[in-house]
């Protein structure tokens, strides 16, 4: 463990690989599963099924354009198709 001081307090930083936990990302949890993605530029929503991602874009394959790249910091809304809103899943 190191310890960093930021103003009067000591934080301790965890430096054991063993001990480290990855956050839950929303993504990977959509990966094949049927979405529609609203745009923060607006226009038409994009509807297809996630077939890969990574930090800074998403691949969609939809049935009119085939493979579409949605790049993330583009995206305002992704909405499940299929489940009801306010709907609780296992996510």
């Amino acid at each position: 463990m190191a310890a960093k001081e930021v103003g009067q307090k000591a934080v301790v930083i965890n430096t054991n690989s063993a001990e480290r936990q990855e956050p839950q990302w929303f993504i990977p949890t959509l990966k094949g599963k049927k979405v529609i993605i609203r745009l923060v530029s607006g226009g038409q929503p994009v509807t297809g099924i996630i077939e890969g991602y990574n930090p800074y874009e998403i691949l969609l394959q939809t049935t009119a354009k085939g493979q579409l790249l949605v790049f993330k910091h583009a995206i305002a809304t992704i909405e499940i198709v299929g489940e009801p809103k306010r709907y609780k899943s296992d996510i």
